[in-house]
């Protein structure tokens, strides 16, 4: 073991005993924080808790958003240098966006980040249907905030950019122009409107479900260390997948976004294609909606979750007591409730 008298780390004392020499190394330096403060307590008590909740929505939206359009700027106005951007590092963007956000906000709101979301927690999991609307417009605020941010972060650029495509006479509402770093444009050959509602759908779904599954209590395989990057990861594989086709996956991240680029490049970012933005702002409800639909009606086991502990039967012990002898699982003579509580027998 490494001598007493050790003071410092030195190759040496790693060679003598690496633990002892490290944790004196460390506690030399601890600074022990400063007590919290009665004042401290109480004006954090008088915060409204709904203007928490809006803000933390607003601010995880915002951290979703943000690394995402900007990939995507420096993936549009560098296409003469590949190594600023590609598809693959868009995905990646978004990816880390989102469990950034779930790691930041979700402990303050919950962790929405989007529409369709709250509203199916309202719908499957009793979420309160007065808090929906001003949940819904904070992450809306998140994403406008986001684009306006990023407009003016890259303002020398896009507007070197578009003068440049004015210049050539192209579109600036369009899936390579600059509108198209803040919000989904399809390519002018994708003109099929029910393709593009198909593909938006099943992508949401896809999403959806992996949502539902690691925000499920009662899933082994989903730590909640590990569901920020499973669900940024969701996001990532259908990003690589279909962004070449044109996807939004998130009401709040187009609309808001969609605002921004209608403020600096004209209303045609909700008219383009024949109003295709209707399908990159609403469909993501109903794909959602069937997806939360599928995992709670076809995978849910209700009874593994009481079984954990993160749920109770409506009827308390007493009815979950009769649901297990009704159903066979165990005698009437030997029906014995566990709580989390209990201990064990």
């Amino acid at each position: 073991m490494a001598d007493n008298t050790i003071t410092r780390l030195q190759t040496g004392d790693l060679e003598l005993g690496a633990t002892e020499a490290a944790q004196r190394h460390v506690t030399r330096k601890v600074v022990q924080p400063a007590p919290v403060t009665q004042r401290k307590l109480d004006f954090e008590h008088s915060r409204p808790r709904w203007l928490r909740e809006c803000m933390a929505e607003a601010t995880g939206v915002f951290f979703y958003v943000y690394p995402g359009i900007a990939a995507t700027a420096a993936f549009i106005l560098n296409k003469a240098n590949p190594a600023y951007g590609s598809f693959f590092q868009v995905g990646w963007a978004y990816a880390i966006g989102i469990a950034f956000a779930i790691i930041t906000c979700a402990p303050t709101s919950g962790g929405h980040f989007n529409p369709a979301i709250t509203i199916c927690f309202w719908f499957w999991q009793g979420f309160p249907l007065k808090k929906v609307p001003y949940y819904i417009f904070s992450q809306i605020f998140g994403a406008f905030i986001a684009g306006l941010l990023l407009m003016g972060q890259y303002h020398q650029q896009i507007s070197a950019y578009k003068a440049e495509l004015l210049e050539a006479g192209l579109p600036l509402v369009s899936t390579t122009g600059p509108a198209g770093i803040l919000c989904t444009f399809p390519a002018a050959t994708q003109t099929n409107q029910g393709y593009l509602f198909l593909i938006e759908f099943f992508v949401d779904s896809f999403i959806g479900i992996v949502i539902w599954a690691c925000l499920d209590p009662a899933n082994p395989f989903v730590s909640p260390q590990s569901a920020p990057f499973t669900i940024g990861l969701a996001y990532a594989t259908m990003v690589w997948g279909f962004a070449d086709i044109s996807i939004s996956t998130n009401l709040a991240r187009d609309l808001g976004t969609r605002i921004v680029a209608a403020i600096f490049f004209g209303g045609e970012a909700f008219s383009y294609d024949n109003g295709y933005s209707w399908i990159s702002i609403l469909v993501n409800v109903p794909a959602t909606l069937f997806a939360t639909g599928y995992y709670e009606l076809l995978m849910r086991d209700s009874l593994k979750k009481i079984g954990s502990g993160f749920a109770i039967h409506e009827g308390g012990e007493e009815g979950l007591s009769r649901h297990l002898s009704r159903k066979g699982v165990m005698p009437d003579e030997e029906v014995v409730v566990k709580t989390k509580s209990q201990n064990d027998y």
